[in-house]
């Protein structure tokens, strides 16, 4: 009997996976190893490779179709094979109202029937269509937009095919094929601006009112992060650092790395910085498991990346036993693929502790969720000019914001207050991360 390939788990959130794109078709000879399609997670956009030898006798899944786990994609055999018909695919279906979206969940199988591998299955009815994105959010695939980088396309000027109107790659070929026309000229620089002529109680609307569905990653988020702060008690713990010493080592270390192409950035010492102070205090790299705490063996430091449609924490493994060069190296390659939602599930998973940074963003402090099942995370700010107290004299100083939200299941006061203080004096001593 022929095999049938399923929609994998492929992160241990993932609920649902969208179809981006067939690399076969029906009647292709294929074997194991081969790359079938390419899928699109809550977390990144993978390629499915066959666990069969055989051709494909049937395909059930279109690009641009969402599936929940376990869904059919293709059917692998003998031509002429039989296979048991599968439970077609619950479609995603968007809501009448604004209202959150529900992720689908597979029908329960109904009792098998054997046909011939040349009978196709009844089709699952077309999901409906939803209203576009709202005005000045653009949806579109991380593949999409890769595609439209490398050929100098306008995406704003791309209409999307795909679910909520989504951009797909097939959008971009299309438009390369058949260009939109140019976009009207800017005004003039010494033209009066647009106030000038504007009414003082302009009543316009800011945007037009519309819905889009949430998105598989969106989805995710949301009940993760509620889950997190509506069950976790959350504590948290605030120092100001002197970063003088970081941000003067750094500059020295980057200007010896500069032939090899490497910059080592402020968050490079706090990853090691925070790794060098779980192994001082390992019980913060711990979890609550509903029946106790579960120390960890490992010390994997996950950082915060944003990427399109929200963010992900990459991973870096036995951080502690890495130097801050293999830190900096992985962080980017990372980060790298992280936005262009090409990492691997085991990049993703698997971190003890979290580093969350807005610095860049020109924050000077926050308060970040706790990423479960992780005791705490670290929030970094933005490394700030101001007159610190030195002695008996008023300087002028580089200060930086660090607060550390913690489960207060797990780690109380004075241990949360412990490891702050474990990181602080690493990163105002930053020669000690070199050893």
């Amino acid at each position: 009997m022929a095999n049938i390939t399923l929609m994998p788990k492929l992160s241990d959130t993932m609920t649902v996976g969208t179809l981006t794109k067939w690399f076969k078709k029906e009647g292709d000879v294929v074997k194991a190893g081969d790359m079938l399609a390419e899928v699109e997670t809550d977390k990144a956009t993978m390629e499915l490779e066959s666990y069969f030898n055989g051709t494909i006798l049937k395909i059930f899944g279109s690009p641009g179709a969402q599936l929940p786990i376990g869904a059919p994609l293709c059917v692998i055999g003998k031509p002429g094979e039989t296979y048991e018909m599968p439970a077609p695919a619950a479609a995603p279906t968007a809501p009448a109202a604004p209202a959150p979206a529900v992720i689908p969940t597979p029908p329960p199988a109904p009792t098998p029937v054997v046909t011939a591998a040349g009978a196709a299955p009844k089709a699952a009815a077309p999901a409906p269509t939803v209203s576009a994105a709202p005005a000045g959010r653009i949806r579109i695939s991380p593949l999409a937009r890769k595609l439209a980088e490398e050929k100098r396309i306008d995406i704003t000027c791309v209409e999307g095919s795909g679910p909520g109107g989504r951009i797909v790659r097939a959008d971009i070929l299309a438009a390369e094929k058949n260009p939109p026309p140019a976009a009207a000229k800017p005004a003039r620089a010494d033209a009066a601006p647009a106030w000038a002529y504007r009414s003082v109680l302009d009543k316009s609307p800011v945007q037009a009112e519309a819905f889009a569905p949430a998105s598989n990653m969106r989805g995710t988020i949301a009940k993760r992060l509620l889950e997190a702060k509506t069950t976790i008690p959350h504590f948290y713990l605030d120092l100001e650092i002197d970063a003088g010493p970081l941000l003067t080592l750094r500059e020295q270390l980057n200007a010896g790395l500069a032939k090899d192409g490497v910059k080592l950035s402020v968050n490079d010492f706090v990853l090691k910085a925070a790794a060098t102070a779980l192994r001082a205090i390992p019980a913060v790299n711990t979890s609550w498991t509903g029946a106790g705490i579960q120390s960890h063996g490992a010390i994997h430091v996950s950082f915060a990346v944003a990427i399109e449609d929200g963010l992900i924490t990459p991973v870096i493994r036995d951080t502690d036993a890495k130097s801050l060069f293999q830190i900096s190296t992985e962080a980017k390659a990372l980060g790298g693929r992280a936005k262009e939602k090409k990492l691997q599930p085991a990049e993703f998973t698997g971190g003890t502790f979290c580093v969350s940074n807005l610095g860049m963003a020109g924050i000077d402090r926050f308060c970040a969720i706790i990423n479960p099942p992780n005791a705490a995370i670290l929030a970094i700010g933005a490394t700030v000019k101001k007159p610190v107290v030195v002695g008996d004299e008023i300087v002028i100083g580089q200060r930086m914001n660090l607060t550390l939200s913690c489960d207060h299941r797990v780690v109380d006061g004075l241990l949360g207050a412990k490891f702050l203080n474990a990181i602080k004096a690493h990163l105002e001593s930053p020669s000690l991360l070199l050893l």
